[in-house]
């Protein structure tokens, strides 16, 4: 095989390849991870609500403070929902007369909504929950949670799963979020519609490919 032909060989090789490339990036789904949990939020006298840098089983709000929970599914805490009720403790500890040896603590439980719920669960009816919780002064965010919203549900690594018992199961599972329709390519009608099979317009764009690479071969061979 002359040098001309083996160089027609390698281009054909390649369109094959990156037709190969096209049609399995065509074929698999366009999906991002995502948790269903719990997130923890804190604010400190009045400010708005933070993602908690520690979980409620060791951080220690300080009388005055607001602590709050929101069930959601998350990629991460850079998007997390907040809970949807401010951390305004004067109006939730408003009319809790201090005692000595304890602190107050608002706390605010957001559960949701049904697009967050799992599957075959589904919100309490008042979706959002707030108390003012009278604990002594040493006491965790998950004391002040209990006396609020119990009763409370940990897993074996002491991570909140659920809060007056919801959800009646799991604990931060992955979740498959599906990109939306409107974020994706629309294309032609394709042969593989009802078998998960690539675009035409792919299928098309790769085999024009293949022609380029099989008329390289046969002019290399003319050559020869």
């Amino acid at each position: 095989m002359t040098a001309a032909v083996r160089n027609g060989a390698r281009l054909a090789g390649a369109a094959a390849g990156a037709l190969l490339t096209l049609t399995a990036v065509a074929a698999a789904p366009a999906q991002a991870a995502g948790y269903r949990y719990w997130s923890y939020w804190e604010s400190d006298g009045g400010k708005p609500w933070a993602y908690a840098t520690q979980g409620p089983a060791t951080a220690r709000p300080a009388e005055g403070d607001a602590i709050g929970f929101r069930f959601a599914i998350s990629s991460g805490t850079d998007d997390t929902s907040l809970p949807s009720a401010a951390p305004d403790f004067a109006k939730i500890c408003g009319d809790v007369e201090k005692k000595d040896g304890t602190k107050r603590v608002a706390v605010v439980v957001d559960f949701g909504g049904p697009a967050d719920a799992p599957p075959g669960d589904t919100p309490p009816a008042k979706p959002v929950q707030v108390g003012c919780a009278q604990v002594r002064e040493d006491a965790t965010s998950a004391e002040a949670l209990a006396t609020v919203a119990k009763p409370l549900r940990y897993d074996s690594a002491a991570m909140l799963c659920g809060i007056a018992g919801y959800p009646a199961r799991g604990c931060g599972e992955q979740v498959a979020e599906k990109v939306p329709a409107s974020a994706a390519p629309t294309a032609p009608a394709s042969a593989g519609e009802n078998g998960g099979g690539p675009s035409l317009g792919v299928l098309v764009g790769g085999a024009a490919v293949l022609a380029l690479g099989g008329a390289a071969v046969w002019k290399a061979r003319r050559r020869g």
